[in-house]
Order: structure tokens, then sequence, then C-alpha cells
């Protein structure tokens, strides 16, 4: 399916109401199983994507175009929309443009811009800080203008809350939202009635609320946070997560016993080639060799 059409139906979707459940992607194989079992859309995180390619704390050490290099090849294995991390879009307000049109040619349905000073870090990290806001509010501008598919969306992230108040972060989001960003991004609100003003101050705003495992944010369910009217609610780093505990268990296991069997805590050979639609290939073979 072609990226414009992908974007289309996103917009729709968003449109139609109710909350998207939307969790992280690191990869394309995390990306492929995320599409397997059913999910709305992906998000492409830096965090996940600085963990596992870099190996490296979400401290701001990833590039736009490794961001654009995971972001194509994830468009490659799945007609899902994609909403891509971009963190503070590399730079000032002519970064953001270029950071805009590099990720949308490169398969992206949304962009995600946050208000951080650079180098960014996790917002879940303490030590974060957030630019004045004419800064801020000159990448949303600069990101609404940049995009040539008119449903192409920006997901404009404030930090605001950590260091200058929850107000502030409200007030932020509400300016971004004027300057043509599509949803906003109250990042780590820290009780339950600090999510439920969110959507209910910025009213009419599709919103997004990040749940992180072991975070500042109080996890709460799909449905509660719906009735809150939230447009989606994003578990950035769950697939990470997971794998990070499944190969510690197994590995350790591993160094324990010195064998591992198909008995142990991995998937199997079988499921392995699945993942990654191995018979898709060998059925493209056979039609162009006749093997």
């Amino acid at each position: 399916m072609l990226s414009h059409e992908i974007n289309r139906k996103f917009r729709d979707r968003i449109n139609q109401g109710g909350a998207i459940l939307m969790p992280g992607a690191a990869n394309a194989l995390a990306a492929r199983v995320i599409a397997d079992l059913g999910f709305e859309a992906i998000y492409l995180s830096g965090a996940g994507l600085t963990n596992t390619y870099l190996g490296m704390p979400d401290l701001g050490f990833i590039s736009l175009p490794e961001i654009a290099q995971h972001t194509s090849t994830i468009r490659n294995t799945t007609d899902l929309p994609i909403v891509v991390d971009a963190d503070t879009g590399f730079g000032n307000a002519l970064n953001v443009h270029h950071t805009v049109r590099t990720l949308e040619r490169a398969g992206a349905s949304a962009i995600q811009l946050e208000d951080q000073i650079n180098p960014k870090r996790c917002g879940h990290f303490a030590g974060k800080d957030v630019v004045d806001i004419e800064e801020a509010r000159s990448r949303i501008k600069a990101a609404a203008d940049a995009r040539q598919d008119p449903n192409f969306l920006i997901i404009a992230r404030t930090d605001a809350r950590a260091t200058r108040g929850f107000n502030e972060a409200i007030d932020r989001a509400a300016a971004f939202a004027e300057d043509g960003a599509d949803i906003t991004f109250v990042e780590a609100p820290e009780n339950v009635q600090e999510i439920r003003d969110i959507p209910a101050r910025l009213e009419g705003i599709p919103q997004l609320v990040n749940l992180v495992v072991g975070g500042k944010t109080p996890i709460m369910g799909l449905d509660e946070l719906d009735k809150m009217g939230f447009s989606f609610v994003l578990y950035a780093n769950v697939a990470l997560q997971g794998a990070l505990y499944g190969m510690q268990n197994a590995l350790s296991l591993l160094k324990a016993d010195q064998q591992l069997g198909e008995n142990g805590p991995v998937a199997s050979f079988k499921t392995r080639q699945a993942a990654v639609q191995k018979d898709v290939w060998d059925e493209l073979e056979s039609r162009y060799t006749g093997k």
C-alpha cells in the first residue's frame, strides 16, 4: 500500500474516535510481531532504537539518518501506520523542516517532536529541560509547513511538566495545536488527576498518553483512558523490555546448563521463521527459479 493511502486511513481512524493502543518497535522484527498480533499502529521509539541499535541510554545519541533508515526498513515490513519519534527534530526550525521531509519520504505516517533542549533525554529521566516557548513553537510551525502529504500527522510533545509545572505544559500543548500540531502529548504526568486533566483542559485536540513501565506516569487501563478522551495510549518500549527479559532468562539458563533446546524459554525455530515470513520468500524463490 502506498504511504499516502496509509496516512489517509490513519487520519480517518483517528477521526472516528476511540483510543488506539500503540506499542513501540525498535526494529523491523518487533514491528512484524506488532502487526501480526493485530495492533493498529506502530511507534518507532527513539529510546528503543538507541538502546537496541547503539546499546546506549536515551540521551540524544541517535541521529536522523539512523532513524530514517529504520523507518524505511519498518515500512518495508508492514502497511501499518508508523509514528516516528524524532526527538527535538535535531536542531532549530530549519533542521525540523529537513527532518520532517526526510522521515515522510522514508515512510512515516506521523512524526513526534518535543520541546526539550539539545541534546534531549528520556522523558522519565531527571535533569531534562525545555527550550523557551518561542523556539518550541517555531519547531512545530516548521514541521507543519514541511509536510507534503496533508494527512501526515504532527505530534507535538512537551516535557515542561517536570521543570516548569503542569499548567505550563498544558499551555504549551495548546499553543502547539495553534501552530499546526494535529495531536499533542504532555509527557510524564505524575498522578491520575493530571492524566484526567490533560484531555479535559485541551478539549477538541487529540491527545497521546505515554505509559512507561517503571516510569513516572501511573499505569491505567485502555478503557478508562479512552473514556477520558485520549486518542493514543502509547507503550513505547514494552516489546523491548519484554525482549530484554527474555534474553536474560534464556541466556542465564544456557550459561547455567551449558545447553538449551526448544523446551527452554525461547520461541521455536518454526515460530522464528514464521515471524520473518520465510514462506513468502520460499514461494518467490520457487516462482523465479522453478526450484
